[in-house]
């Protein structure tokens, strides 16, 4: 009984001193910090009853954007009008405000569609926002590239978009294509880290007859550095009036295939390192 009696008399004393810091301001983080409580269920139970402080409480955005809702709507406001205003979905505003009285309508149908127009290109202007702002996220995350992982990429992006060798037609040449000037980018760093010379890769545009053949030969020269020496002649692609083709206007530039002379040895080294790749990616000690 003695025992429990010094356990019972522990805890009051931890208890007081948390409900003192509790009292002060202190945030639960802060309480464990100082009295060293690494157990979650004890500092709970050291500071039950005692409310958080204001500081610690996270201010919510959409608790402000349904008060404003129902402000509005109480001021004769349509849902229309209201979902525009805010840039919310039509669902949550009907969910706040849905106990209120409707208001008469007072606006043609004109107007109404104007509003409607409006709350929509501001929906998409935040998809657009957000759509930014997680891409730019994500290129700020991959930081500084190292040899290595410059290495595996390369394989990776070569055994999905470049030519590959075939039981039944043996093509054992490294050939790439691509429209996507950061694709041929990266790929050409990926040769350079391989050490394979620049004097060694052939270039060969494919492109539709009736684009800007000329403004797209020079824009991939300039891209990968090489002059006209090094390029095949341009493949034009018949135009087939009954087809309606996108890609067109002043980004279309056509396919760019890219050939690494005497590339066997490179090819059969490439199909290597992705057999490693899938080997490592499926072993069961990973």
């Amino acid at each position: 009984m003695a025992h429990s009696s010094d356990k019972y008399a522990d805890f009051e004393n931890l208890r007081q001193r948390a409900v003192t810091l509790r009292r002060a301001g202190h945030s639960l983080r802060q309480i464990r910090d100082a009295l060293k409580v690494s157990n979650n269920d004890l500092l709970h139970r050291l500071v039950k009853g005692e409310p958080p402080p204001e500081w610690t409480k996270r201010p919510n955005a959409r608790d402000d954007l349904r008060a404003r809702a129902r402000e509005l709507r109480l001021q004769g406001w349509t849902y229309d009008r209201i979902e525009a205003e805010l840039g919310c979905s039509r669902s949550s505003v009907s969910l706040w405000v849905r106990d209120l009285p409707r208001p008469e309508h007072r606006r043609t149908p004109g107007q109404a569609a104007a509003i409607a127009r409006k709350g929509w290109e501001e929906r998409l202007r935040v998809r657009d926002e957000e759509r930014r702002r997680t891409k730019e996220d994500a290129r700020r995350s991959i930081g500084e590239l190292s040899p290595r992982e410059l290495f595996l990429a390369g394989v990776g992006l070569y055994w999905a978009e470049g030519s590959k060798d075939k039981p039944y037609d043996r093509r054992e040449n490294v050939v790439f294509v691509n429209s996507d000037p950061a694709m041929i980018t990266v790929f050409l760093a990926w040769l350079d880290l391989l050490q394979v010379e620049r004097e060694r890769l052939r270039f060969g545009l494919m492109i539709h007859e009736n684009a800007d053949v000329g403004g797209a030969e020079r824009y991939w020269a300039g891209l990968v550095g090489a002059d006209a020496s090094a390029f095949y002649k341009t493949t034009l692609k018949k135009h087939n009036p009954r087809t309606v083709r996108k890609n067109t206007g002043d980004t279309y530039r056509g396919c760019l295939m890219i050939k690494v002379l005497k590339g066997a040895d490179l090819y059969r080294r490439i199909e290597g390192w992705w057999c490693g790749i899938v080997g490592a990616a499926t072993s069961t000690d990973r």
